[in-house]
């Protein structure tokens, strides 16, 4: 499982969706008193005494929100104020009584969670909404970059945009070895870099239930210049000032998921900790506003009957359900590219119920030779090689016309020997054909 990593592109042609807001009070934000109480338990159990705009900000709420918590659970005598400067509340040091401490630690035992509050389900759908990949803007002057490095004939890359643009999954198939994963890869860097940025939450509640969404080892945060400039007194002046973004959420370039074999059905469901008392959203639910991309699909620890059957209704209907421990399942959006790649036979994979469903598919054949010339060529331009004509007339007049079907992959892998072949013999790396000869022998003769 991994995650595409890119720059900026100029080609970033999708403007980010409208900025959730920071609420004005506890009623806007969506939680109960009581629920934030709780986490104010929580977080100064676990990290002792906090003043006010540090909890604020560990929270993520405005002060102005988690006032009149505060002061519920001082009237309670839960927690104590020990002393502050003239700046005011937000200044004050707070502290556990000992009757807080007790109502911490039972609070702790019915969720450990502590970290940025999160948002109401209802907000993370509605915000799902306004960010989905279906429509994005895709020309074929934004799409060159990321495709810049593989050699397509115009009729291919001429049918990923509107694929692209419609947001609905993607089959990628053929023989292996031809850029399957590459082209799927290319498509990931596009959303990345040019489908513009999101919003997603740290986490979301559903009838009391912490569900956590944002996971730093696959989503790539956005950072934007911030307007009230120096960083240590923005982040005091969004708590204090309206209007500003919510801190709740956090904005990402669209994320671009990848998972190959080790998919199985578990990882499409919560996650419980037992320990800790919450959920972390599913795999693919962290892909919801970019790109999902099941890489050798077929060989997956999960079956394809088994994920068609999971996922039939959610590509059709581009919603699916989550399941708390109590049975309660919420509804949730399915918004995401979907890319299948697979070098297995479509047919022998899934039925035509599943096929429908799926509204693009590309198949990739093995290259032709002025297609395969040229990805020669572009390989030896990236080693940094010399271009040899004859040693491409060796691997045809040796292997292609004698059976063997050409590969993209074989340019890399062959030019690749080559070079370790120059290395270890200490000679400048260059290009023969009697250096493909030998390469081509070690890596095809004992495959024909």
């Amino acid at each position: 499982m991994s995650v595409s990593r890119h720059s900026v592109s100029d080609w970033d042609v999708n403007p980010a969706p409208e900025a959730p807001v920071a609420p004005e009070s506890l009623k806007e934000s969506g939680l109960t008193n009581g629920f934030v109480c709780d986490m104010l338990l929580r977080t100064l159990y676990a990290r002792g005494v906090m003043l006010g705009r540090d909890l604020a900000t560990f929270l993520c709420l405005p002060f102005k929100v988690i006032r009149e918590p505060l002061k519920f659970l001082k009237d309670e005598k839960l927690i104590q104020v020990d002393g502050g400067d003239l700046v005011g509340e937000v200044s004050y040091r707070f502290s556990l009584t000992d009757l807080g401490r007790d109502r911490a630690k039972a609070a702790m035992e019915q969720c450990a969670y502590i970290g940025p509050a999160p948002v109401p389900l209802e907000d993370y759908v509605e915000q799902c909404y306004r960010q989905t990949v279906t429509g994005l803007m895709c020309y074929p002057e934004a799409l060159k970059a990321p495709f810049g490095h593989l050699v397509l004939k115009e009729d291919m890359f001429n049918a990923i945009g509107p694929a692209i643009i419609s947001g609905r999954s993607v089959f990628i198939y053929g023989p292996p070895g031809n850029g399957k994963t590459a082209m799927a890869r290319a498509i990931g860097d596009f959303m990345n870099t040019a489908g513009g940025s999101i919003y997603i939450p740290y986490a979301f509640v559903a009838d009391g239930n912490i569900i956590t969404v944002f996971d730093p080892s696959l989503h790539v945060v956005d950072d934007v210049a911030d307007e009230y400039g120096d960083e240590a007194d923005a982040a005091v002046r969004k708590l204090l000032n309206a209007g500003a973004t919510d801190p709740r959420w956090v904005r990402i370039r669209r994320p671009v998921i990848v998972t190959g074999g080790e998919l199985n059905l578990q990882m499409l469901d919560l996650r419980y900790s037992a320990e800790s008392k919450f959920y972390q959203a599913p795999i693919h639910f962290k892909a919801n506003g970019g790109v999902f991309l099941i890489d050798d699909f077929g060989r997956q620890l999960v079956s394809p009957k088994d994920l068609l059957n999971r996922w039939i209704l959610p590509l059709e209907d581009r919603h699916d359900f989550l399941t708390v421990a109590s049975g309660k399942k919420f509804q949730v959006p399915f918004e995401q590219l979907i890319i299948f790649s697979t070098n297995l036979d479509p047919k022998a994979l899934v039925d035509d119920a599943f096929l429908r469903r799926i509204r693009h598919k590309v198949g990739i054949n093995a290259p032709a030779r002025d297609v395969y010339e040229r990805i020669f060529a572009a390989n030896c331009k990236r080693l940094g090689m010399n271009y040899d004509q004859q040693a491409v007339d060796y691997l045809y007049e040796k292997y292609y016309s004698k059976g063997r079907t050409p590969r993209a992959s074989d340019c890399r892998d062959l030019l690749e020997t080559v070079q370790s072949i120059c290395r270890y013999r200490r000679h400048p790396v260059h290009l023969t054909r009697d250096l493909m000869a030998e390469a081509a022998g070690s890596f095809i003769a004992e495959f024909t």
